[in-house]
């Protein structure tokens, strides 16, 4: 909304305070600055509101608002006096004002740093978290305003306010004073006030999936009254699954005599629905679905599933339509699913909901599945059917204009019925937030992700959110710091999906390999290599062997402790007439079936070459309980069932064994706490397998290729070695503080800020750099310029021989390779002779800018950067300098702020880490000091964003201390930290 002439001329309307929230239902609503239009929405929302919380908000009897009332709270300048309301359809729900007051409570302006607070919440919304969200929004708002403490009067009756103030997790004061409470809040986020909102946005964010998924109606928008289209084969999949809730056809189109479609009611707009709709799939053309969300609004809809396509794949006319979807149904409360989307379903047996284009509800299953990409949603779901596994959820969203994979990460967080989530995405919206949930999600479940469009990666359709420009490998390591199993395809998904959701996690990288092929038994031997497993020799059952065969070698694999996972090599028997007998494929599943139910916490997976059925029997398991009935795949078509076995380890529990200890130093890994157990879990007495499931205990994965089965395996390995670091988290150790100036570096970087007019900032100087990194305890060895050889005669002079004499020249720095460096001049006379051969070579001295600095003692030269992404955040990078870092690629990536644990693994991370440690006979150099600087610079770019970017380099590792060679540091203006702020849906 914009301001009428009669707001403040000197205070803009400020729109960025607008912002769509999650209510803690899991609706939507919006949050705004009230302007001097909005008398008549404050007039009818007080009539609303009950005389019990008027006199809770006036401390008296107060039946209407006066004239002079609605002036007072509809007139802002938006400094001293905000007011913030909250709407859904365009009607006030809930109201927040404050006014800027003194040490004696009036009225004040700025320096003056408190105001008094108070909200008012329509009671039909009361208990939404209305107030909640208020709260947050309020208190940034005053923040940027100012203002520090909030100041409010509250009646002791009045428990559900107190307990708002109470909850938000800022520092507060209380006294009673006059009959009422008095409560004093500071402003500045807390580490709790922090954990308060993202615990709320959680569970807020999860809530709204969740309706979307288990709706107790759904209305499918634009059925055809002829088979065929999209709208009637939603109608005919939703039938098909045996969806629960109940479903209803509409259509404009409809004749008035129509009363049933498909054995469902018919109608011709939601108005003609007696009862209340949970979820509507819209399946008409773009043209026509505004009229659709806006009937769906109007009756009370909570959620939308857009089929329709026309919008951000379209283009810029598109984007627009997509922008105005997005508000119209959030303006309603409603979130959305697409557009272009292909659909969502839930296999739990109390919904069995198959809102999408897929003919057929998948098999229950422990794996949850989102995709943005409709196309390869169908391959996913084709291909975990091949492989006989089944879903807990899947939600294809299209354009993902609203619900985005961060959404599911919330959902799938705490959803019981989901042991894995899968992701295929295309963009990250927020990659601050995904690393966040991801971290969180990783902890207590897999997270496995294929990442489309890595090398062009590109902006949300339609969103209008920060891009991010750090490189795809960048992402890949921030990924790996958060737990993400990132995988290059849809098949590596499934594979490392399929072992992940069926077996416990591997205590280490030992595997053993038994099979009746000597051949098959060296490649996996081979492959397990290539991906850094530790192979025991193949075991060699021969081609005579049977199954009881494999079930005793397989037993005893498992019983030994010097192997933390098997893989099992099959191949079709040869009979007795020379033919190949691939039809036992049974027989041999129940015999390793029954080799697992040992109970042996130890993941096992198959590689087969043409095993007719052995896939399939591997991948079911009997249960104790009776199948539901199949709507659509008949009985036939089902999967065997196994040999019964006992309930194991809940899934993606890593065990309590400590891993083995990796080839080359790395940190020392905790034991895995017991986790939560899953549904099923021996600790879940109340819980029984799902019946049909075709992921959970004993399942065992089987691969036709061992690269692949191998791949997969590895990657459990590296999520488990993850899950154990987890378990104990990284400190960022106390010496930092007692050699840390952060009051003298901000004052240095405000004076340096203060000069720079430019908004893009400015580089420091050599001379400023080294001044702002000593603040922190980073030391730059300092150079002296040489312009001419008798400048660079007094240097050496001033700093000592032996000395370094090198260009500063942008294209010839750091390159030894061209010429540019001379080291271990010893004396005047070879000083003056490197002057000269490096005039004569390159060019005169006031093209080149040469340097002379004192020699460092030697080492391995290496590579410190930090830089700060407008989407990411700031990222902290290690590497050997030169070609390692620059030609290879080989950096290492962790997020600030980084911890000792980040800082020990960074240096470890990279390919040529082994240089670091000894490598071929070589001295190890003093990674501890690495360690310490990559601390102090974390916590340098962490305590004061306005440090965009520095880097260090060459910084000379030696075996005993490192020295700093050369720094670059550049100032700026900060980048808006969008997760630190209240919480808010992306802005369109």
């Amino acid at each position: 909304m914009e301001p009428t002439p009669e707001q403040s001329p000197h205070h803009a309307y400020p729109d960025h305070w607008e912002a769509d929230v999650v209510l803690r239902d899991g609706g939507t609503a919006r949050i705004r600055p009230i302007t001097t239009d909005d008398a008549e929405r404050l007039v009818s929302f007080y009539e609303q509101v009950s005389d019990e919380s008027k006199y809770y908000r006036f401390f008296a009897p107060y039946p209407r608002l006066s004239d002079r009332d609605v002036h007072r709270f509809t007139h802002h300048d938006y400094v001293d006096r905000v007011g913030l309301a909250v709407t859904i359809g365009g009607e006030f729900i809930g109201t927040v004002r404050y006014d800027r007051i003194n040490d004696q409570g009036r009225p004040a302006s700025a320096p003056a740093d408190e105001a008094e607070v108070a909200f008012l919440v329509q009671d039909a919304h009361q208990g939404r978290g209305v107030a909640s969200a208020l709260l947050e929004h309020i208190a940034a708002v005053a923040r940027e305003r100012g203002i520090r403490r909030f100041a409010a009067e509250v009646l002791p009756a009045n428990n559900k306010m107190i307990k708002v103030f109470r909850d938000g997790g800022y520092t507060q004061r209380r006294s009673f004073e006059d009959g009422s409470v008095h409560l004093t809040l500071d402003l500045e986020p807390t580490e709790k006030s922090l954990a308060v909102q993202r615990g709320r946005e959680q569970r807020a964010e999860a809530r709204s999936v969740q309706r979307l998924l288990a709706p107790g109606s759904v209305a499918v928008i634009g059925t055809g009254r002829t088979p065929g289209g999209v709208g009637r084969t939603v109608l005919r999949n939703l039938l098909a699954s045996g969806y629960t809730g109940r479903t209803y056809a509409v259509n404009r189109a409809f004749d008035e005599g129509l009363a049933t479609l498909d054995g469902v009611p018919a109608h011709r707009s939601l108005g003609e629905i007696d009862e209340q709709v949970d979820l509507a799939v819209i399946a008409v053309p773009a043209h026509r679905v505004p009229e659709a969300v806006a009937d769906c609004g109007e009756h009370g809809v909570q959620g939308l599933v857009v089929l329709s396509a026309g919008y951000a794949e379209r283009g810029a006319e598109g984007r627009e339509l997509q922008r105005e979807l997005v508000r119209q149904a959030r303006s309603y409360g409603m979130r959305i699913i697409g557009p272009n989307a292909f659909g969502i379903i839930n296999t739990a047996e109390s919904v069995r909901l198959n809102a999408s284009l897929a003919p057929e509800l998948p098999a229950r299953g422990r794996i949850g599945l989102f995709t943005q990409s409709g196309a390869i949603g169908i391959a996913l779901l084709s291909g975990l059917h091949r492989r006989g596994a089944g879903l807990s959820s899947f939600i294809s969203a299209g354009n993902r204009a609203d619900v985005s994979g961060n959404d599911f990460l919330q959902y799938s967080f705490e959803d019981p019925d989901t042991d894995v989530a899968l992701l295929y995405l295309e963009s990250l919206g927020n990659p601050r937030k995904f690393n966040r949930l991801a971290r969180r999600t990783a902890a207590v479940k897999p997270v496995v992700v294929v990442k489309g469009a890595r090398h062009s990666g590109s902006t949300p359709p339609g969103h209008a959110v920060p891009v991010s420009r750090i490189p795809d490998a960048t992402v890949s390591a921030l990924m790996r710091q958060a737990g993400v199993i990132r995988v290059d395809t849809v098949t590596e998904m499934v594979d490392a999906g399929l072992l992940l959701a069926g077996q416990p996690l591997p205590a280490g990288p030992r595997v053993a390999i038994l099979g009746n092929s000597e051949s098959l038994g060296l490649l996996t031997y081979d492959a397990c290599l290539a991906e850094g497993l530790r192979p025991r020799p193949p075991i060699d059952l021969t081609t005579a062997a049977s199954p009881q065969d494999f079930r005793d070698a397989l037993a005893e694999a498992l019983a030994d402790g010097t192997c933390d996972a098997v893989i099992v090599t099959a191949i079709p028997w040869v009979g007795e007439n020379g033919e190949a007998e691939t039809g036992d494929g049974q027989v041999l599943a129940a015999a390793l079936h029954k080799a697992v139910a040992g109970g042996s916490a130890k993941p096992v997976a198959v590689v087969h070459v043409e095993i007719g059925g052995l896939a399939e029997a591997l991948a079911a398991a009997s249960s104790t309980a009776a199948p539901r009935p199949r709507t659509v795949t008949p009985a036939a078509d089902r999967p065997r069932a196994a040999t019964t076995l006992p309930t194991g380890p809940a899934r993606g529990t890593a065990p309590a064994t400590p891993a083995a200890p990796e080839t080359g130093p790395a940190p020392e890994a905790p034991t895995t706490p017991p986790l939560r157990p899953g549904p099923g879990s021996p600790a879940d007495p109340e819980a029984s397998p799902a019946p049909e499931a075709a992921t959970g205990p004993g399942r065992i994965p089987a691969y036709p290729a061992a690269e692949r089965a191998v791949r997969a395996l590895a990657e459990a390995v590296k999520y488990a070695q993850w899950r154990r670091q987890a378990a104990v988290p990284g400190k960022i150790p106390e010496f930092l503080d007692d050699t840390i100036d952060e009051p003298g570096a901000a004052a240095l970087i405000e004076a340096q800020l203060a000069t720079a007019p430019d908004p893009r900032g400015r580089p420091l100087t050599h001379d400023e750099a080294r001044e702002l990194l000593g603040r922190y305890g980073i030391a730059v060895r300092p150079t002296l310029p040489a312009p001419d050889p008798e400048a660079a005669v007094a240097a050496a002079t001033r700093l000592g021989y032996p000395v370094a004499l090198k260009t500063t020249a942008p294209h010839l720095r750091h390159r030894a390779d061209l010429g540019g460096v001379r080291l271990d001049i010893a004396d005047e006379e070879a000083l003056r002779r490197a002057y000269g051969e490096l005039t004569d070579l390159l060019g005169k001295p006031a093209e080149l800018l040469p340097v002379v600095q004192a020699m460092a003692p030697r080492g391995v030269d290496t590579v410190v950067r930090a830089s700060i992404d407008a989407a990411a955040g700031a990222v902290l990078s290690f590497g050997l300098a030169g070609a390692p870092s620059e030609l290879l690629g080989d950096t290492a990536h962790r997020l600030v702020p980084a911890t000792d644990r980040d800082a020990a693994e960074l240096i470890r991370s990279i390919r040529a880490a082994p240089v670091l440690f000894g490598w071929r006979g070589s001295a190890p150099v003093d990674t501890a000091a690495l360690e310490e600087l990559l601390l102090r610079l974390s916590r340098l770019v962490d305590d004061h964003p306005e440090v965009v970017s520095v880097a260090l380099e060459p910084v000379v590792v030696a075996p005993h201390g490192l020295t700093v060679l050369g720094a670059s540091v550049r100032l700026a203006p900060p980048p808006a930290r969008s997760d630190l702020g209240p919480r808010r849906l992306p802005n369109y």
